[in-house]
């Protein structure tokens, strides 16, 4: 038996954004191409990374800097030079919708570069490819070239650069060294600080790093990982010794939580040893296990990973991703019927305690640390979110709080959220929401 004790009376924290996404559910024709936006505002997604939107190359319309601004040698700032017009009702879409956009100044990732790659050399001139952000977000934010007050906080510098090395051979992302990376960033983020003291500027969007647990076997097996992670260590020591602004820090991890969470540590502890324990920090993709899709084990790996993760320092999360159809990493929707799966009411479950705002007590006695459980409260009103990974079905027996009106609802291979009667069992790779 699992006990979980729970005391609303004491609060531990806030709720923090766990259930934010990548890019958003694009797709259909005409007026229709923003129609499963709604989905978003139903699950109270808080943010949309904005990265590998619409397709491969950014579908050549959205977000990127080359999609934007087209011709590099040309006037940057001459307002007739920037194609904004998709990239302006992708986010405009979104602001309806209640998400705030997260931009990520940059390219989107070439799969296919084994065969060419059209944008992952570095920019011709990094002190112009700043001044071209800058015109960006003054556009969304400073209404430069008939553009927008949104207010956009969140603004990342370029995505994984530490994934393209030697070692792979062609570059997905970024075909240069970690110092030429690490150049870009620091004029880039010094430029926009300057010019707007009040975004938040950050990277790298780290793709791994696993490898610093890898035994001497493991590090020969896998370099490129080894690259990774040296990558992040150079990264770090630029900063201490550079000091360009940096708002918050980004990684990626495909892995199950206990790892994902072990790794979540291990970066909080390396940044505050490095004197940056105050910079947040944003697992801004992830996704367990994307393969299992449209099951209710994804959906109590998703669940489970949001709980974790909301018992460390890690400030939100963003998950890999919202599209329709096209990837296996396409998690929240079915790939031929576009309808929500388990994932998605993952997520809905999770905004469940978003909306108490206020975390409270709980503590868990149980013969398996694969049993997840987050609490929260309004003062009024209160919702236990459970998820079980272990394995083996647990009787739960839940103390503390007063259950006798509660509503439970459960998401597993058979239901979507769906009400249930009182739960004393949680099954396998299933997830449980009380309301009470």
């Amino acid at each position: 038996m699992a006990v979980i004790k729970i005391d609303n009376s004491k609060i531990v924290g806030k709720i923090k954004p766990m259930h934010a996404v990548g890019q958003a559910p694009i797709g259909g024709l005409g007026k229709k191409f923003f129609q499963h936006f709604h989905y978003l505002s139903e699950a109270g997604i808080p943010a949309s990374r904005l990265h590998d939107v619409g397709g491969p190359f950014g579908s050549n319309r959205f977000v990127d800097i080359p999609n934007i601004f087209r011709d590099f040698d040309a006037d940057e700032n001459d307002p007739a030079n920037y194609d904004f017009t998709f990239t302006d009702a992708l986010i405009t879409a979104l602001k309806e919708a209640d998400v705030e956009p997260y931009y990520r100044l940059g390219i989107t990732i070439e799969n296919q570069a084994a065969i060419k790659a059209y944008h992952t050399e570095p920019p011709k001139d990094f002190y112009k490819w700043a001044r071209i952000c800058e015109h960006i977000v003054a556009h969304y934010n400073e209404g430069w070239a008939d553009g927008f007050h949104y207010g956009i906080k969140y603004w990342e510098i370029w995505n994984e650069p530490d994934g393209d090395t030697e070692i792979r051979g062609y570059p997905q992302m970024w075909h240069g060294s970690a110092e030429r990376y690490f150049e870009l960033y620091d004029i880039t983020s010094r430029h926009l600080k300057e010019r707007f003291p009040d975004i938040k500027i950050g990277g790298y969007a780290a793709c791994g790093i696993q490898a610093f647990f890898f035994t001497e076997e493991e590090k020969e097996k896998y370099p490129l990982q080894v690259d990774w992670l040296n990558f992040f260590y150079k990264f770090v020591e630029y900063l201490k010794e550079k000091k360009p602004p940096i708002d918050f820090f980004s990684w990626h991890g495909y892995q199950t939580p206990p790892k994902m969470l072990q790794r979540a540590e291990w970066i909080s502890d390396r940044l505050k040893e490095s004197g940056y324990g105050d910079i947040e920090i944003h697992l801004n993709e992830w996704n367990p296990a994307p393969d299992t899709r449209c099951t209710g084990s994804h959906g109590a790996n998703v669940e489970a990973m949001m709980l974790g993760m909301q018992n460390t320092d890690v400030d939100m999360c963003m998950f890999y991703d919202a599209r329709l159809q096209g990837s296996v990493y396409a998690g929240l929707f079915h790939p031929m019927t576009s309808t929500p799966t388990q994932a998605y009411y993952a997520l809905v479950a999770f905004n469940e305690l978003y909306k108490l705002g206020n975390q409270v007590s709980l503590d868990i006695d149980a013969d398996t640390e694969l049993l997840y459980a987050v609490a929260a409260s309004d003062g009024k009103k209160n919702a236990l979110v459970v998820s079980n990974i272990s394995g083996k079905d647990q009787e739960l027996n839940i103390e503390g709080v007063d259950l006798s009106g509660a509503r439970y609802h459960v998401i597993d291979d058979q239901r979507l959220l769906s009400w249930s009667p009182a739960v004393k069992t949680l099954k396998n790779n299933a997830v449980m929401l009380i309301e009470y």
